[in-house]
């Protein structure tokens, strides 16, 4: 938690210097109150007090309780913009260092674990940030301030007191101890919530279609009881403590009384100008109503000592993520340092999953030059969308070395990187906005693109008869994630955004499956024909989407085990043939 309150900046703790300020004059106005109050219990006991004489006092204890109120809304208000602000920059610092995550570590934590991670549990530092520095302030200045009032009053009253903190200290740590454990099992409680009801809404088709709604709702239910059972026993455990609270504070009114009648019964009566019973029934009055400020202080860190453990909980997960450095350390070189253009080279690539038993590529070695078309082929699992994320650096090679343009990956910057090549990804990614926003997204190396680059683009990717027929053009909406797209057209728009970046490298990650043969067929040759300098990099599963390319890999298990032209691996390899054969017919294949 202190990690994170390092992140104040030197403006909230000029903001924190103000609270503290106004705390000080709050508690100093709070506890003039007392003293008012007894003046006037003084002024009602005496002969010859006037109304006029009274209500002199009470306009001070009005003023006292105006004041104390002003300042305690500027204390607020100034704990609110710390509390906000330390939120927006722990929001920023979780976002930036997530964007700069690998995929390891995007598995390492899951999706809705990092979502969690930047609403919830920022939202509970947040909370504790702003109740923490009006109460953990203002309590124990309260406590001390107003006991330091009381102490030579009498030391039964204050061994009254002292009985009555001792116990609620007792029961503060019980209730924490037992609570502690169990803050921590809520939030992971949360990501799960968090991970079953978004795979749910993603997947809502598919649940519907098999009619599995019942077993996704049997999953939701199992763990939303889990974390409803853990916060019952949380809640029931604090629910005990405000009953406690008002029983110390309904007790320590009585023993003060109790104590007071016997003291007071005890004391001689005097005269009326100087009555020793009046004095102690002033006294009386003046150590509940102080009394009662140290017993609310304590009060009021028992809230914090509630919130606290959860927001401690959060603080840790928050800076999990913050000190998790990517995987994926940064190059030096830019686009000027390549030795050869459109060129990918693998050598002798080894790569393994993080805590996996097995190699996923073993030995892979190959070199795709500049305007080639290389095709990766192989069954499911083979590697093939695994070989094809190391050329972005989704991942790094195991051992080996992977080098697009005669570098190897990991000297360049990601952004050298990246403007380098072209990525369309299996599943495509469509971004709320609009047809427009969506080719156009993403910083450029060649510049702005105009509207004639999209739609030259979305002509070589067939996409564009679908834009032209919408009334609104570039400019027709985009849901988030491309609802209101078929799969065909989000295919064929991921595919037109990498060709308007106009890459030296364009990689297909199974990128045509959701084409039909026709649109397949068209698009690859508007492609070769109109990117012949560009080297493309083609995952299928279908032997005619690759059918024409300059080289075939075929992968299984890892290991590359043929590589040719369609011919040749028609005429030599097993897998190739057997992949072939299951697809397509003897005559069709001739």
């Amino acid at each position: 938690m202190f990690k994170i309150l390092k992140k104040i900046t030197g403006k909230e703790l000029r903001y924190v210097g103000i609270s503290l300020i106004f705390i000080v004059i709050q508690v100093y106005l709070d506890l003039k109150l007392p003293d008012y109050m007894s003046k006037v219990t003084k002024l009602i006991q005496e002969k010859g007090t006037t109304v006029s004489q009274i209500f002199d006092e009470g306009r001070w204890m009005v003023l006292c309780a105006f004041g104390s109120l002003v300042a305690a809304v500027i204390v607020g208000f100034f704990a609110a913009k710390v509390a906000a602000g330390l939120s927006r920059t722990l929001r920023h610092d979780v976002y930036h260092q997530v964007s700069e995550y690998s995929m390891a570590e995007i598995n390492q934590f899951s999706t809705a674990s990092l979502i969690t991670r930047s609403t919830n549990d920022i939202t509970q530092v947040q909370m504790i940030v702003a109740m923490g520095l009006q109460l953990s302030i203002k309590a124990p200045i309260t406590a001390v301030w107003a006991i330091m009032k009381i102490a030579n009053k009498s030391w039964e009253w204050t061994t009254a007191l002292g009985a009555a903190v001792l116990f609620l200290l007792v029961m503060i740590s019980i209730i924490v101890t037992l609570a502690m454990p169990r803050f921590k099992i809520i939030q992971k409680l949360t990501d799960k919530l968090n991970s079953v009801t978004r795979e749910n809404l993603t997947g809502i088709r598919v649940v519907r279609a098999y009619n599995a709604q019942k077993y996704q709702t049997d999953k939701f239910e199992k763990a939303n009881d889990d974390i409803t059972s853990t916060n019952l026993f949380i809640q029931r455990a604090m629910a005990f403590m405000m009953p406690m609270m008002s029983l110390v504070s309904s007790g320590l009114s009585v023993a003060v009384y109790l104590i007071g009648a016997t003291i007071i019964k005890a004391a001689s009566v005097g005269t009326p100008a100087n009555s020793p019973r009046i004095n102690l029934f002033s006294d009386m009055v003046v150590f509940t109503s102080y009394g009662m400020q140290v017993v609310m202080a304590f009060m009021m860190l028992t809230m914090i000592f509630i919130m606290f453990p959860r927001a401690n909980v959060s603080a840790g997960r928050i800076n999990e993520v913050i000190d998790t450095a990517s995987s994926i350390k940064n190059g030096t070189k830019d686009g000027s340092a390549a030795k050869e253009v459109g060129t990918v080279e693998f050598k002798n690539v080894y790569f393994q999953y993080a805590d996996a038993s097995e190699h996923v590529l073993e030995g892979v070695s190959f070199k795709a030059n500049k305007g080639e078309t290389v095709a990766f082929i192989g069954s499911t699992g083979s590697g093939k969308s695994t070989l094809i994320n190391l050329i972005p650096r989704y991942y790094d090679v195991t051992a080996g070395q992977v080098l697009v343009d005669g570098v190897n990956v990991k000297e360049y910057t990601e952004e050298a990187l990246h403007d380098k090549m072209g990525f369309i990804p299996q599943k495509p990614v469509m971004f709320n906005g609009t047809i427009r926003s969506n080719l156009a997204f993403g910083t450029n190396a060649h510049g702005d693109m105009s509207d004639e680059d999209l739609m030259a683009a979305a002509r070589i990717a067939q996409a564009e008869e679908f834009i032209l027929k919408n009334p609104e053009g570039l400019n027709a909406e985009v849901s988030q994630g491309g609802l209101n797209l078929s799969g065909g057209q989000k295919q064929r728009l991921a595919i037109a955004r990498a060709i308007a970046r106009k890459p030296e490298i364009l990689v297909f990650d199974d990128s045509f499956s959701a084409l039909d043969y026709k649109t397949d067929r068209v698009l690859r040759d508007t492609l070769k024909r109109e990117t012949a300098e560009t080297t493309k990099l083609i995952v299928a599963q279908r032997i005619g989407t690759i059918i024409d390319a300059d080289q075939i890999i075929v992968l299984d298990k890892g290991k590359v085990v043929g590589r040719g032209t369609h011919d040749e691996l028609m005429a030599s390899n097993e897998v190739y043939q057997e992949i072939a054969y299951s697809q397509l017919s003897k005559e069709e294949l001739a």
